[in-house]
């Protein structure tokens, strides 16, 4: 494991890390989840957290035994359909939204001269960073549509090194999906959990909610 003073960026999820977007996508995918005839599940849920519109929507699909019943085409359309869904329930948000602790710890970040950037799979993370008032503060965003491997394969959290100009082994990424956590691992950054610890075990460090992420915290659980 990493030594604190090795430490000079921070790689961020932007779902359940920075803001509790998924209660919007969860909305979102159970609509559509619905209108296909596939019964919404905690479990399909879970596992559609920190994964890429498509590949959700053919877990989705795979949940239902419906994975041949759709061509790319009317694939593309049933995602565009959900984003839509999403970005209607995302009007009403605000910097309500944000995570407890999280200004606090972004801005402790900045006051330590931390680069930061986002690892988001989520294609809409401007618009939510400008609704959460949070966008200066990232202005090094990996941009999914340039990827070609999503979550848990490491290229996007390589590509959140990559743009602050440090090695993966100066970065902490953070996160709170299973998928997530493998792809921090993969590309060899420390990886943080916010979540249950049962679940994220792979992290090397975890914490149960944002409310604890603090630079004196990451110190303590690296001693």
């Amino acid at each position: 494991m990493v030594n604190f003073e090795q430490i000079k960026g921070f790689v961020f999820d932007l779902d359940g890390v920075i803001a509790d977007t998924s209660i919007y996508h969860s909305k979102a995918w159970r609509q559509l989840a619905e209108e296909l005839g596939v019964t919404w599940t905690t479990e399909l849920s879970n596992n559609l957290k920190g994964v890429s519109r498509m590949d959700s929507l053919n877990l989705i699909l795979k949940a239902g035994g419906k994975e041949s019943a759709y061509t790319e085409e009317e694939k593309e359309h049933y995602a565009t359909e959900k984003n839509t869904n999403y970005l209607n329930l995302l009007k009403d948000m605000d910097a309500s939204a944000i995570l407890p602790g999280i200004n606090d710890f972004i801005e402790d970040l900045k006051r330590h001269d931390y680069k930061l950037s986002l690892a988001s799979a989520s294609k809409n993370s401007p618009l939510v960073l400008e609704q959460l008032g949070l966008a200066k503060y990232f202005e090094k965003r990996v941009d999914p549509a340039t990827l070609k491997h999503g979550k848990p394969d490491p290229e996007i959290f390589a590509r959140g090194a990559e743009i602050l100009g440090l090695k993966p082994e100066e970065c902490v990424g953070i996160e709170d999906a299973t998928a997530g956590i493998k792809s921090i691992n993969g590309a060899s950054e420390l990886s943080i959990g916010i979540g249950d610890p049962k679940i994220l075990n792979e992290a090397d460090i975890n914490f149960t909610d944002t409310s604890k992420l603090t630079l004196e915290n990451i110190k303590q659980a690296l001693k």
